[in-house]
């Protein structure tokens, strides 16, 4: 909790600064240009929550998922990570704890939730190396090829070494971390952890399902390029659809760096300001649109997070009676 407070305090620092240099006023001026886009935006993100969480119902192996229960609890962990210090990590572990409410066994609902975020992030390393190319084929200055390469390798190699733990056991350290605990808090529930890594081999083993989520993920991350080409027309910078793919998949992919941060607060921001400069957009556009997709976040994350404590509300209270 104190690292979170520090790095809020920090990104919101950094977020107030880079809006005090380049303008209030101007900035301001963008940002009400391109408010009528705000409930398009808000439901391009609406669908991308919707098609990510039939992705997560795909790769779960239940024998009769319901996909109102997993379009909730998506909606629900994509709040949390968003707008909660959390480290993009609470969010998930949200998800899980409201699966097993609702009756799934935990080791099924850990392992999925696992196999889910690494087809997430496997597809946005895709969306990002596309962007990349499409920058390629159309930017001339090329000063930024060498700490491209460095990123997309480390980006790689992350990855893969993600990849290789789990087929290697990662979870099984965590089901023995959990009996060891158990040793010193005999109270402690093992059903929860035990047989992750079984069930997460068993969903690595469904080709189809797993290929499946993977197209479903990539195209909610290309919804996104919709979003950043309206909001930049709203804004009276008009870009091409190619320009407006590679805002996206880079900006996105700074963002995700930032994943210390709550909301990437302060590292969006700047991650746009890079990005849109190689098209000639200044930074108080840049940090207006990345101020545009924080209010559709807004809109759509805090009902979110209020549905997510009536319902931990609701369940305390039948507790108790």
């Amino acid at each position: 909790m104190k690292l979170g407070l520090v790095t809020i305090g920090l990104g919101g620092a950094l977020a107030i600064g880079l809006v005090a240099w380049f303008g209030v006023r101007s900035i301001s001026h963008e940002v009400l240009e391109a408010a009528w886009v705000i409930p398009l935006t808000s439901a391009l993100l609406c669908l991308q929550l919707f098609l990510s969480a039939v992705a997560w119902r795909l790769v779960m192996g239940e024998d009769r998922p319901r996909l109102g229960r997993y379009v909730r609890v998506r909606w629900i962990r994509e709040a949390v990570n968003s707008l909660l210090p959390v480290a993009q990590i609470g969010g998930n572990l949200v998800g899980i704890r409201m699966l097993t409410q609702r009756g799934l066994r935990g080791a099924l609902a850990g392992a999925g939730t696992t196999l889910d975020l690494t087809i997430e992030t496997a597809t946005q390393f895709l969306f990002t190396l596309a962007g990349f190319g499409v920058l390629a084929q159309i930017g001339a200055d090329r000063s930024w090829a060498p700490w491209v390469e460095w990123a997309l390798g480390s980006m790689a190699l992350a990855l893969a070494g993600f990849v290789i733990a789990q087929r290697a056991g990662m979870l099984r350290l965590i089901e023995w971390l959990a009996r060891r605990l158990n040793g010193f808090f005999p109270g402690l529930s093992l059903d929860a952890v035990y047989g992750l890594h079984r069930e997460l081999m068993r969903l690595h083993g469904d080709g189809s399902a797993v290929a499946k989520a993977a197209l479903l993920h990539m195209l909610a991350w290309v919804l996104g390029v919709g979003e950043t080409w309206l909001a930049l027309t709203a804004m009276g910078r008009p870009t091409s659809l190619s320009e407006a793919f590679v805002i996206e998949s880079l900006g996105m992919a700074a963002r995700s760096a930032g994943f210390v941060v709550p909301g990437a607060l302060g590292v969006q921001e700047a991650g746009f300001i890079v990005v849109c400069g190689l098209f000639g957009i200044s930074p108080d556009a840049a940090i207006a649109l990345s101020m545009v997709k924080r209010a559709r976040e807004l809109t759509v994350g805090v009902p979110g997070l209020v549905a997510w404590q009536w319902s931990e509300g609701k369940r305390l209270l039948q507790q108790r009676t």
